[in-house]
């Protein structure tokens, strides 16, 4: 049985652990803090807290023993960059599957010594047809979006201490401010689930949500950046 420790607690990294067959892989998240590690342990998980900026305790979850695959979920690329650059110097037969916030940061991971890297504008970009096959989603789009080439999707947590909290669905107006339809949101409080935007209930946001939005990445970048500023 492989043994593969998920670093970076997200949407992504729980559902990379849900897919993974149990029964061949061993599966371990690093997490930051207790709560985190709690929030993993509900859904079923084993957790462990380290801190991943210290080889010793790298080497103290099986990097460099046990532990075959890494995963690299972090949000923030440097962190991925780094994670992936001690584990490589551990051990050098460990595969690592890295995820990248900004595609420009393919290079540094890919020099840093990651296997396989994760690119979730590219993967919603071919997503992205598949969707609008779909009758139930074809309706919640525009008609100006058919035709176009830059659509991406991606996920943008609503930060503590953000100008988003208590912030209505209605009132973001984003096709207005950064030409991007929001797919839907996913509500910390009600789980996991993608609540659409269109056909429910109006939404009022709280820390920990996550928007789901569609648009040119290079919109998708300006509103991820407004929202981590403001």
């Amino acid at each position: 049985m492989k043994r593969i420790a998920v670093f970076g607690y997200g949407i992504m990294s729980l559902e990379a652990m849900r897919r993974l067959n149990q029964e061949l892989y061993s599966i371990i998240f690093i997490a930051k803090d207790e709560a985190e590690a709690a929030l993993v342990e509900e859904q079923g998980f084993s957790a462990k807290i380290i801190d991943f900026r210290n080889d010793d305790e790298l080497r103290s979850i099986g990097i460099g023993t046990d532990v075959d695959i890494l995963f690299c979920f972090y949000p923030r690329d440097s962190d991925n960059v780094f994670l992936t650059i001690s584990a490589r110097a551990i051990d050098q037969n460990i595969t690592i599957v890295a995820i990248v916030d900004d595609p420009e940061s393919s290079e540094k991971l890919l020099a840093a010594g990651a296997n396989k890297i994760i690119d979730p504008y590219e993967i919603c970009g071919r997503k992205t047809h598949e969707m609008l096959t779909k009758p139930d989603i074809t309706n919640i789009l525009d008609d100006t979006v058919f035709g176009r080439h830059d659509l991406n999707m991606a996920q943008i947590e609503v930060l503590k201490g953000s100008c988003l909290e208590n912030t209505k669905t209605s009132d973001l107006r984003l096709s207005e401010k950064y030409d991007l339809i929001l797919i839907g949101i996913v509500d910390r409080e009600l789980g996991d689930q993608l609540h659409f935007a269109i056909g429910e209930k109006e939404h009022c946001l709280d820390a920990g949500d996550v928007l789901v939005v569609m648009g040119p990445a290079t919109e998708i970048k300006a509103f991820k950046k407004v929202v981590e500023q403001c």
